[in-house]
C-alpha cells in the first residue's frame, strides 16, 4: 500500500543548488538564440546528419576496467571524488579518484541473503540496474538501488540502504540487512524492458524509469494505461519518517496527485476540465507515461532539464526532452507511436495520428522500416543514455551510446532547432552512463550480447570511460578504439599480409602468433589472404554449424540479417567486410559494438570455415 501524505513544500530543492541549477530565469542551451523547446512537428525532430554548434570533438578515456557487466555509474557528491560502478551481478564497486578500484565492493547483494543472491540475473536485461545517492548523503548516508529481485521472480525493487560512517566504503552483510528499507516493488510480467534508472531531480524527488514490462509491442498496453507503473517515468518523495512505516510520499505537484481519490459522484455543475481530472484507477506516482524502455535518463546539471533515452522497437530509437519547467503529465506516445513513427510500421509512408509529445531526436535501426534496404551508416539498435555535457565546447549536449553499433550521438540545441550528430563510432557495447563529481560524462560498456551472453560472471569484463575533449586526452591514456570515416578494406594482391584491427588499423596479434600455434590452413591464409576452405564441402558443413552457433541469432541462418548486416548481398555495415581478409579481421577482433563479445572467442580455423560457408551461399 502506498500513502499519499500531503506535504507543503518540495524537499531538497535547495539542497541541489550546488549541482543542479535552482529555479531562475530561463536559460539558453547550446547556442545563442531562442530557448530549447519540445518539437511541435515531426519536421522539428532531429535525425542523424546534424551538426552541433562549434563542431565539438570528443574521445573516451579509460578510467578503470575489470567490471562484471557494468550497468550504471554515479557519484555521491560528497567531495570524495569516488565513482560508483554498478555491476549486473548485484555489486557496486568503488573507483577512487586516482582510478584505483577497491577490491571490496561498496554493496554486495549476492551475499546478504542467507539463501543466496537477492538479484535475478537469468536474462541479460535483468540484474542490478542503478544507484542513486540522497542529496544529503554526506550527512545521512542514504543511497538507493533498483534491481530485479530473485525472490520476487524478477520484479523490480527499489531499496534504501545506509552507510556506516565508520565504514564509508563497504556495507557488511549485517549492515545491508539492518538498514534495508524497501520503497517500491514493480511487478515484471516478462524478463525484458525493465527500465532501471533512478535519479534525484533538481526538485529533490526521486525519479524512476520503468519499462513497459517486456515481450515486444507492449502486449499489456501499459504505455497508455494509467493504472500500472509500467511504461512510465515515476516521481516520489523519499523523505519520510521511518517510524511511521510510510515507504514514500506522493509529491502534491505530481500530475495525477489525488486523481484516484474516492469522492461523492456529482453529475451537474462540474466542468469538463474537472471531470477530465478524475482517474479512478490511476497511480499517483506517475510523472509521465507512454515510454517503452527508458533504461537511462539524465538531468542536465546546469539547467535541470531532463533527457530520456527510450529504447525503441524494431526500427527507431528516440531521445525525449523534457524542460525543467515541465509540470509532468506528458504522454510520449508508446505504443501508438515509436518516436515519430507509427506502430506498427509497415512501410515508409505510414499515416497515423500524432499521439502525445514528440521526441527531440531519433535515429534508425539498420533497417529503418520493413522491406527497406539496410543502411550503411548512422544507425543503431538500442539507445543508452550517457549524460549531458557542458564542457569541451558542448553546452547542454546530451550524449547517448548505442549498444549494437558502438556509435556515440550528441543531441543539442543550436538556438533554432535540435541537431543530432554522430560523434564517434567505437568498439564498445554501451550499457549506461553517469557523471563524476566534476560534471564529466561517464560511460560503461559490457560484452554481453543476447546471443553470446555467458551470464553475469562469465562475460569478458567491462570498462568505465570518461568523455573528454579530443584535444584534452591525457598523455599515455588509453582511449576507446574508433572507426575512422571512410575506412576501407585492404587490397589483397598476394604476399604476406599485415592483419589490422578493423577500427583503428593497429596490427593484430594474429600477425605475431607462433606458427606452431596455427594450423597449416590458417598459416596459408595469414600469408596469402586466400581462404583455403572455400569450396571444401566438409569445411563448409563445419562452418555452417559454427555459424549457426555464433552468428545466426543476428544474421539468420541464410545470412540475410536481422540485427546485423545482410552478409550475402554486400550490404555490409563495416567498410572492411568486402574481402576475406576484412571479414576475418572483423570476426577475429570484434569490430564495432555488438561484435565485441565474439572477439577472441572463435578459433581461427572455425572463422575461416564460417567464411567458407558464407561464400557458398547464393548471393541475393
Amino acid at each position: 500500500m502506498h500513502f499519499r501524505k500531503r506535504v507543503t513544500s518540495r524537499p531538497g530543492a535547495a539542497l541541489l543548488a550546488g549541482t543542479l541549477l535552482a529555479a531562475a530565469a530561463p536559460l539558453l542551451m547550446v547556442g545563442q538564440g531562442r530557448q530549447a523547446r519540445v518539437p511541435a512537428t515531426v519536421a522539428e525532430v532531429a535525425k542523424p546528419g546534424g551538426k552541433l554548434p562549434g563542431s565539438p570533438k570528443i574521445a573516451l578515456v579509460q578510467v578503470a576496467t575489470g567490471f562484471l557487466d557494468p550497468t550504471n555509474a554515479a557519484n555521491a557528491n560528497d567531495g570524495s571524488g569516488r565513482i560508483f560502478v554498478v555491476e549486473r551481478l548485484g555489486r557496486i564497486r568503488i573507483v577512487e579518484k586516482n582510478g584505483t578500484v577497491r577490491k571490496e565492493p561498496f554493496l554486495d547483494l549476492t551475499n546478504f541473503n542467507p539463501l543466496g543472491s537477492d538479484v535475478q540475473t537469468g536474462f541479460v536485461e535483468q540484474g542490478l540496474y542503478s544507484v542513486a545517492f540522497h542529496p544529503k548523503f554526506k550527512t545521512n548516508g542514504y543511497f538507493y538501488v533498483h534491481y530485479a529481485s530473485l525472490p520476487f521472480n524478477g520484479d523490480g525493487v527499489i531499496v534504501r540502504f545506509q552507510v556506516d560512517k565508520a565504514s564509508p566504503n563497504h556495507l557488511t552483510p549485517e549492515r545491508t540487512r539492518q538498514t534495508a528499507k524497501v520503497l517500491m516493488r514493480i511487478e515484471q510480467p516478462y524478463y525484458n524492458h525493465n527500465g532501471g534508472q533512478i535519479e534525484f531531480g533538481p526538485d529533490g524527488y526521486l525519479y524512476i524509469a520503468s519499462g513497459d514490462g517486456g515481450w515486444e509491442g507492449d502486449p499489456l498496453e501499459a504505455g497508455q494505461n494509467l493504472d500500472t507503473l509500467l511504461a512510465k517515468i515515476l516521481r516520489i518523495d523519499v523523505n519520510t519518517e521511518d517510524n511511521d512505516k510510510i515507504p514514500y510520499k506522493i509529491p502534491p505537484t505530481n500530475p495525477l496527485y489525488g486523481a484516484n481519490s474516492e469522492r461523492l459522484m456529482s453529475l451537474f455543475g462540474i466542468t469538463e476540465l474537472q471531470f477530465s481530472k478524475i482517474k479512478t484507477k490511476s497511480r499517483p506516482e506517475i510523472w509521465a507515461w507512454g515510454v517503452r524502455n527508458p533504461y537511462e535518463f539524465s538531468f542536465d546539471r546546469k539547467t535541470g532539464d531532463l533527457f530520456i533515452a527510450d529504447v525503441g522497437q524494431n526500427h527507431w530509437e528516440e531521445i525525449i526532452y523534457q524542460p525543467r519547467s515541465s509540470k509532468g503529465g506528458e504522454n510520449y506516445g508508446w505504443p501508438k507511436l515509436n518516436g515519430t513513427k507509427c506502430f506498427p510500421m509497415t512501410g515508409p509512408d505510414d499515416k497515423c495520428a500524432q499521439v502525445g509529445v514528440l521526441p527531440a531526436g531519433e535515429y534508425p535501426h539498420e533497417v529503418p522500416y520493413p522491406g527497406a534496404a539496410p543502411l550503411k551508416d548512422g544507425w543503431g539498435c538500442s539507445i543508452e543514455g550517457l549524460g549531458v555535457a557542458n564542457y569541451g565546447g558542448m553546452n547542454g549536449v546530451y550524449l547517448v551510446g548505442d549498444w549494437c553499433s558502438g556509435r556515440v550521438f550528441g543531441l543539442g540545441w543550436d538556438g533554432q532547432k535540435w541537431q543530432l550528430e554522430e560523434m564517434l563510432q567505437t568498439n564498445l557495447q554501451f550499457t549506461a552512463g553517469g557523471y563524476d563529481e566534476d560534471g564529466n560524462v561517464l560511460a560503461v560498456n559490457c560484452n554481453c550480447f543476447y546471443t553470446s551472453d555467458r551470464g553475469a560472471t562469465g562475460n569478458p569484463p567491462g570498462t568505465l570511460w570518461r568523455v573528454v575533449p579530443a584535444d584534452k586526452v591525457p598523455p599515455g591514456a588509453q582511449v576507446a578504439r574508433t572507426i575512422p570515416k571512410g575506412a576501407a578494406a585492404q587490397e589483397v594482391s598476394g604476399g604476406k599480409l599485415t592483419f589490422r584491427h578493423p577500427l583503428d588499423n593497429t596490427a593484430l596479434d594474429f600477425n605475431s602468433a607462433p606458427d606452431a600455434s596455427l594450423s597449416a590452413q590458417v598459416r596459408q591464409f595469414r600469408d596469402t589472404g586466400r581462404n583455403p576452405f572455400n569450396g571444401n564441402a566438409g569445411a563448409i558443413a563445419e562452418g555452417k554449424t559454427a555459424y549457426g552457433q555464433q552468428c545466426a541469432g543476428c544474421h539468420l541462418e541464410d545470412a540475410t540479417g536481422r540485427i546485423g548486416s545482410n552478409l550475402v548481398d554486400g550490404q555490409y555495415n563495416h567498410p572492411r567486410v568486402n574481402t576475406d581478409v576484412g571479414t576475418f579481421e572483423v570476426i577475429y577482433a570484434g569490430g564495432t559494438g555488438a561484435m565485441q563479445p565474439y572477439a577472441g572467442r572463435v578459433p581461427n580455423e572455425a572463422i575461416l570455415k564460417m567464411m567458407a560457408y558464407l561464400n557458398s551461399l547464393k548471393k541475393r
